[in-house]
């Protein structure tokens, strides 16, 4: 028995199969009494005097006539629903997919749909289905690169940072996920890791790292994650993920409904290694480090307090009104020393940063601040590729002027809920280095509103991954 996933066109043909298995298909999609909307699926059983089983999802109005982006999206969900549909008939082990429109969306929306995280008793080492592409009559007709290898790495990388978001804390320490990025990135070409422990950190002077260290018993790590495909030793780019692998929020303790989530407050970490784990995979020609302050922020005797004050890397002090506003925390040195060091002409951070930005965008968009019109512009170009969008938000002297003018110190880790997450951006504006004199162009990626995610064609519930795929098409874009 073969399991296949098929799109469908609004005139109700099946063009890309031989005219015996076509003209079977049609006669069933007809007798099904469907209407042609986009996403309708029906799943037909032992097609053409075979034992196949067809899962026919219809795209709607999309055409080869309508837009790039367009045609990916509608494949994207159409293959998404079509993988999901014979999984719950119980498909076999694997699942031939159309190319559709697209065949790099094909590959992404079926890899997509069918990722499951779980430790139930044998669960755990179950095979997953195998996505295969479906050989055709007709071709895709993608001009951008894009073909079905790119997309099946791309998913991947997405399901790689879900999976490592859903890990349970006391599974994904600092130490046990530096463990894991070095397993990752192993024999990958062009790529070398460094793992650095709390001494390491001390003599870099990363006060505000470790003042949000201070109040767990796991060590914190600081991992570097080099690769260099352009060749050279000048990193292009600098991607800072935030990793905080549980976050309590300190003495200033979050309530305790949902509390869980909170192992996913590494998401940006995860986005930022599995984008850069397929950067290595595609041999894309840039050169690019990601680095990812890890650390746990819990009470304790040992812990922050609110009023303390410490001191950054680059001498900043700054007044922690709030330990549950340690995300900007350790970004701070992470962001200080990445410009720093490796002088990127471009960094960007990705974080699950303020619940803020949810209030402001929902689920939909992520938020993206940005110091410079042409860096945000190619990741909004980015995100609408991959159907996983920004929306740019205020980056403003008056917030700076507020994060400032809050205390004593140089700056306060909080200056109130309004305008909650353009705050915490332009709080982290003052670490990178020479962005005043624009020798560096930076972007902040807010990702906590779209942390999770229901279920929807491709979209899994549970940790999303979200912010991955569009950070893997940046560096294409810009790859040489």
């Amino acid at each position: 028995m073969t399991s296949i996933v098929l799109g469908i066109n609004k005139e109700g043909n099946f063009d890309q199969l031989d005219e015996k298995k076509s003209k079977s298909l049609s006669a069933l999609w007809k007798a099904a009494k469907t209407s042609g909307q986009e996403g309708e699926t029906r799943v037909f059983y032992a097609v053409g005097d075979s034992s196949d089983h067809v899962a026919a999802v219809s795209l709607g109005s999309v055409s080869q006539s309508s837009s790039e982006n367009e045609k990916a999206e509608a494949t994207r969900r159409a293959a998404a629903l079509g993988a999901r549909a014979l999984h719950e008939t119980g498909c076999s082990d694997s699942i031939s997919v159309d190319s559709m429109l697209s065949s790099h969306a094909s590959a992404e929306g079926a890899n997509l749909a069918l990722f499951k995280y779980s430790l139930k008793a044998g669960m755990k080492d179950k095979e997953r289905i195998q996505v295969n592409q479906l050989k055709t009559n007709t071709n895709d007709t993608s001009s951008s690169g894009l073909n079905w290898e790119t997309g099946t790495i791309y998913a991947e990388a997405q399901n790689l940072a879900r999976e490592l978001m859903e890990i349970p804390a006391n599974m994904l320490t600092p130490i046990l996920f530096s463990e894991r990025i070095v397993q990752l990135m192993s024999g990958l070409e062009n790529v070398t890791v460094q793992v650095h422990d709390e001494n390491w950190a001390k003599e870099k002077k990363m006060g505000s790292f470790l003042s949000v260290a201070r109040g767990s018993d796991e060590p914190p790590r600081f991992v570097e994650v080099h690769y260099k495909g352009n060749g050279g030793d000048q990193f292009d780019y600098a991607f800072v993920g935030k990793g905080v692998t549980f976050d309590s929020g300190g003495i200033s303790i979050k309530g305790a409904e949902h509390m869980d989530l909170m192992r996913g407050d590494m998401g940006g970490a995860a986005s930022v290694l599995s984008a850069i784990r397929a950067a290595a995979q595609l041999k894309l020609k840039v050169n690019v480090v990601a680095v990812t302050p890890l650390t746990e922020n819990l009470p304790s005797g040992k812990a922050t307090k609110p009023g303390d004050v410490v001191v950054a890397s680059n001498g900043l002090t700054i007044d922690i009104n709030n330990t549950d506003a340690e995300g900007r925390l350790i970004l701070a040195d992470a962001l200080y020393y990445a410009t720093s060091t490796y002088r990127p002409h471009t960094v960007i951070d990705v974080a699950t940063l303020t619940g803020a930005i949810g209030i402001a965008l929902g689920s939909v968009f992520i938020g993206l601040f940005s110091s410079d019109d042409g860096l945000a512009d190619q990741l909004k170009e980015a995100g609408e590729r991959e159907h996983d969008r920004y929306w740019r938000m205020p980056l403003d002297p008056l917030y700076c002027k507020k994060v400032k003018g809050a205390s004593n110190s140089d700056l306060c880790n909080a200056c109130g809920r309004p305008g909650g997450a353009c705050n915490a951006a332009a709080f982290l504006s003052f670490f990178i280095w020479g962005l005043n004199e624009k020798k560096t162009k930076w972007a902040h990626l807010d990702i906590a509103g779209v942390m999770e995610t229901s279920d929807d064609a491709y979209d899994v519930k549970g940790m999303s991954g979200r912010g991955t795929r569009p950070l893997i098409e940046f560096l294409r874009i810009n790859s040489k």
